[in-house]
């Protein structure tokens, strides 16, 4: 009896996710169809939901419209750089905050938390002082160098995955002799391996997807990153729906595959990483 009232339960939850699914992967499947349309089947109506003959050279034309491949470049360059230092930087500082007593630990991990709450916004214009002052405007350094600090959320998150190692892993170790470099690097980053992933596909998507500070810190086309350079695109070929939609997957593409590839990790980091306060 139990199991005949579960079925029309699960079919109306499995129904209502597929239904969400569809609503949140619509706009994705309309964007590629319009990218690889005849410009004339832009405005029919009704609208075609499949082309009659896929335009997918519209994706080259569009690519070559434009230098993307150096803002590609440049979109890699901050990407991954950003990314390693953010990795390093917070997981060395979580580790000082999850494994040394020392004085004053509490209220710097205060002032941590705090700083989270700080929008980017307020620190906008005296980060561009600064990386004036040292010559770095129109350069990627100020899209870089910063991540190489850590950030508080990632600090955060590392420090509570780390309170979840047992101490006795780290004690075994220094009896073997191993430095508290050592004990670092080869103990606390291999077991971290769930949490840096998550870490790193959050970096990464902010790098990528950042419109705001090259917008800021960048003048020359030269130096433009693959969000600048879209929207300068947009500036120039208003009208040219096919090349916009074509170019705006292209960008997507990336973030897509790497969080596919990483959704394993991400989701046993993020039930794993607030164990312990």
């Amino acid at each position: 009896m139990k199991e005949r009232r579960s079925i029309p339960g699960s079919v109306a939850k499995w129904g209502a996710l597929v239904a969400v699914t569809l609503m949140f992967l619509f706009p994705f499947y309309w964007t590629l169809v319009t990218a690889i349309k005849a410009k004339p089947e832009l405005l029919t109506w009704p609208p075609t939901w499949w082309p009659a003959d896929a335009q997918w050279d519209n994706f080259a034309a569009a690519w070559a419209a434009q230098p993307f491949g150096t803002y590609l470049k440049n979109s890699a360059i901050v990407t991954v750089l950003s990314t390693i230092g953010q990795l390093l930087s917070s997981s060395l500082v979580a580790f000082g905050f999850a494994r040394f007593d020392f004085p004053g630990r509490n209220f710097l991990f205060m002032v941590l938390l705090a700083a989270m709450m700080v929008p980017w916004d307020v620190t906008m214009i005296p980060l561009y002082m600064e990386f004036n002052w040292l010559g770095w405007i129109n350069t990627l350094k100020p899209l870089i160098v910063p991540a190489w600090f850590g950030a508080p959320f990632f600090i955060f998150l590392l420090r509570q995955f780390i309170m979840s190692i047992p101490r006795e892993l780290d004690e075994a170790a220094k009896m073997d002799g191993a430095s508290v470099f050592q004990i670092y690097w080869k103990i606390h980053l291999p077991l971290m391996l769930p949490a840096l992933v998550l870490v790193g596909t959050f970096q990464f998507l902010a790098a990528w997807n950042d419109y705001l500070g090259p917008l800021i810190f960048l003048n020359d086309e030269s130096m433009y990153t693959l969000t600048l350079g879209l929207a300068r695109f947009k500036t120039l070929h208003d009208t040219n729906l096919t090349a916009l939609a074509a170019m705006t997957i292209i960008l997507c593409l990336p973030p897509l595959v790497l969080f596919l590839t990483a959704q394993r990790y991400i989701m046993d980091s993020s039930l794993s990483s607030g164990i312990k306060g």
